[in-house]
């Protein structure tokens, strides 16, 4: 059987325009003999890398929660500087990219809309077409694959630091193509991806080098229930941070994690999937110290399993709970609109739950396969017949 090649695996000197090189990239992006993009580049003949670039999280991975900012730094081994796009700035400064020949892009994103990944390239896109600076973007699977999407696109007007085109909340596109699919919507020049090869589209192969992308995505089964369980953000209730198991559990002291998990096991929002009734203690975060009561997600069938409509579904529930609530702003530097209506694209799911309203709910979850292919029908890079 083919092996599958990254673009990183594939890249090669004459691909780079130039010899001065920055990088936004981080510590989970490696090749195939688990050397990283940093290390890859700096050994290639003729190549002079000027300065790294690192999104939220640091580029180690350091920072373990959302909204903790880090700052830059000199990069100890190669000498050079690192600096923060999560921090006082969220794009790089022109005065960072002059002299420049060339920025090359490799992050590990995990195919939800929310993640913060696609917008630091996305501004680094912005701000090299403004300084005249090609983008070369090392193209990687998108660990829940490409043929399904879910959720409605983004609606105008919610655009945030977890959203900031008009995509459904799983995309089924590659980093590469959503470059591709950003600097078309932005009216700028297109970068330069190196595709991948053997790669079937169907999530990550068993042999693939996965390095968790940030503190709370360990495994690629948390990339798989995040669509849905990342909305638990938005609330009281718990996603599991402080546990070795975020995402996968949720809860808070008051729920009732035995009629939670049976009212909703059964139901087309559990398709794929059952839900066990856990109680856990978290270390840090919301409710840290205290015994949550919820439940644990347990995908059975993959192919049939859709997270997001899951995560509605558990929400539904959870807010029967008089206790339940929604969080107010902050939340990723959106100062004024409810988190749970920038990660959701609106007002629409927060309305649906707020009424109770299973069926909306249902309708919300589902993907508009017909309408993402027109919008993207001419950046992609890999063959593909997107469902809902």
């Amino acid at each position: 059987m083919r092996k599958m090649r990254t673009g990183l695996d594939r890249l090669k000197r004459e691909m780079l325009p130039g010899r001065k090189i920055g990088l936004l990239s981080h510590y989970a992006t490696v090749n195939s003999e688990y050397r990283s993009t940093l290390e890859v580049l700096a050994t290639m003949p003729e190549i002079e890398i000027q300065m790294l670039f690192g999104p939220q999280h640091g580029w180690s991975g350091e920072t373990q929660d959302n909204m903790i900012e880090w700052e830059g730094y000199i990069h100890p081994q190669y000498g050079i500087p690192v600096y923060s796009l999560y921090g006082e700035s969220r794009k790089p400064d022109p005065e960072m990219l002059k002299g420049l020949d060339c920025l090359v892009v490799d992050l590990q994103d995990v195919g939800t809309r929310y993640y913060t990944y696609v917008y630091t390239m996305a501004y680094c896109i912005r701000a090299c077409s403004s300084a005249g600076v090609p983008v070369v973007v090392l193209d990687r699977p998108n660990p829940l694959g490409i043929s399904v999407i879910e959720g409605k696109p983004l609606r105008e007007g919610y655009e945030s630091f977890v959203g900031l085109y008009p995509i459904p909340v799983r995309h089924g596109l590659t980093i590469g193509e959503l470059a591709l699919l950003f600097a078309r919507l932005d009216s700028l020049p297109k970068p330069e991806v190196v595709q991948m090869d053997g790669w079937d589209g169907e999530g990550l192969p068993a042999d693939y080098q996965w390095v968790y992308p940030s503190p709370n995505m360990p495994t690629v089964e948390t990339a798989s229930v995040y669509p849905g369980m990342c909305l638990l953000e938005a609330t009281n209730l718990s996603e599991g941070r402080g546990t070795t198991r975020p995402f996968h559990i949720f809860g808070a002291p008051w729920i009732n994690g035995d009629e939670l998990c049976s009212k909703l096991n059964g139901t087309v929002f559990l398709e794929g999937a059952v839900l066990r009734p856990h109680a856990f203690i978290p270390t840090f975060n919301k409710h840290a110290g205290s015994m949550c009561y919820g439940g644990e997600i347990h995908v059975l069938d993959r192919l049939k399993f859709r997270p997001f409509r899951t995560g509605l579904g558990i929400l539904l529930e959870s807010f029967r709970y008089s206790r339940t609530r929604w969080n107010d702003p902050p939340y990723e530097y959106e100062l004024l609109k409810m988190p749970v209506d920038i990660l959701s694209g609106g007002p629409s799911v927060r309305e649906a739950i707020n009424g109770s309203d299973a069926e909306k709910l249902i309708e919300l979850a589902c993907g508009d396969p017909a309408g993402h292919s027109e919008l993207t029908c001419d950046i992609h890079l890999y063959e593909r017949e997107f469902c809902s």
